[in-house]
């Protein structure tokens, strides 16, 4: 059965449409659903009980359950159980620009890059849109305010689960729906060359982060299995492509790993491959875990990395640091939960 929480409002059109019932009860279930925030169908007032019979009939209203939360002074990592008793997390930042959410798309990562604790542990399924739209909504539930920024970059790769992220996507930019800014919103990807392309022609203004991680073929292939399927090459023309159709500035994710992508050398070829592109490049100091032999950068290393692309005119930000007392690195909360 599926959940009422997997529709976006086209869907719930033709849901109502289909039983005979008004077109215009699908935005009145949404506002009841995401601004009203209801409990149960019983507390829709404006359509006639007989219609809610039915939605009760024929959708599911289960809920993801949190179970876990790690506090932070500007951080907090949640841990959800799913109907499946299996786990996925979130994180939340304050940011002085607003509270941002990123949000996890799979139940484990197929894409097996060598750094990430998601990766790790192998996909075990998509998470369904509801699953997704609940990790909003309950954190929103915790600390009593609204998410004003949202990004699709925890546990998962989101093109790995194409249909369903275009989905959420809509639910939480929908002006009754969790009304957050397309511009607010970002998507990251490792690098599905196919899914760049058909997210180039997505109607909403949302933001493509790219996971880049090296600055050629050679060190990517070692850290990111991705890049033998999907070349550097081939990567970057369809970022151009993606650039001409949709005249919106790409991210380059780039986490720095000590003695493998962090040398100078690397920063000049970072440099030279991007130059022409309208882009940014977040600098990534990484978040080290128990499990995998990566070490972090040191500072000094990290500086003079960012320096060197300054000069060369790009684009260049340190990520601020979160989470060093919690369990913030992707997928670490989960792995610490399930592997006890």
């Amino acid at each position: 059965m599926k959940n009422i929480y997997d529709l976006t409002e086209e869907d719930m059109e033709e849901y109502f449409i289909n039983k005979g019932s008004k077109k215009f009860h699908a935005l009145q279930l949404f506002n009841f659903l995401y601004e009203k925030r209801i409990k149960n169908i019983e507390e829709v007032t404006t359509i006639k009980k007989e219609m809610l019979e039915e939605i009760k009939k024929d959708f599911s209203f289960a809920k993801i359950e949190l179970v876990l939360v790690e506090r932070d002074s500007d951080v907090c990592k949640y841990l959800f159980e799913l109907k499946d008793k299996e786990h996925i997390e979130a994180v939340l930042m304050k940011h002085d620009y607003g509270i941002s959410v990123c949000v996890s798309s799979q139940v484990g990562c197929n894409m097996g890059c060598c750094f990430c604790e998601s990766g790790r542990r192998k996909k075990i399924r998509n998470l369904e849109v509801y699953e997704m739209v609940q990790e909003i909504l309950l954190i929103e539930e915790d600390i009593g305010q609204r998410i004003s920024h949202v990004v699709v970059m925890g546990i998962g790769e989101p093109f790995d689960n194409y249909e369903n992220l275009i989905k959420f996507l809509s639910i939480i930019n929908h002006p009754k729906g969790l009304a957050i800014g397309a511009r607010h919103i970002t998507v990251s990807t490792c690098g599905i060359v196919t899914k760049i392309l058909e997210f180039s022609e997505f109607p909403l203004q949302i933001n493509l982060a790219i996971s880049l991680h090296a600055p050629n073929d050679e060190i990517r292939n070692k850290i990111m299995p991705i890049s033998k399927a999907y070349p550097m090459k081939e990567l970057i023309e369809a970022i151009k492509i993606y650039l001409s159709r949709t005249n919106r500035r790409v991210t380059f994710e780039y986490i720095l790993l000590k003695d493998i992508n962090d040398s100078e050398a690397c920063a000049l070829e970072l440099a030279k491959l991007v130059k022409g592109i309208n882009c940014y490049i977040n600098l990534i100091p990484y978040n080290e875990t128990n499990n995998l032999e990566f070490r972090r950068s040191n500072t000094i290393q990290i500086m003079k990395f960012y320096d060197i692309l300054k000069k060369n005119n790009v684009n260049v930000t340190i990520r601020r640091e979160f989470g060093s007392k919690i369990s913030a690195a992707c997928g670490q909360l989960r792995s610490k939960k399930e592997e006890l």
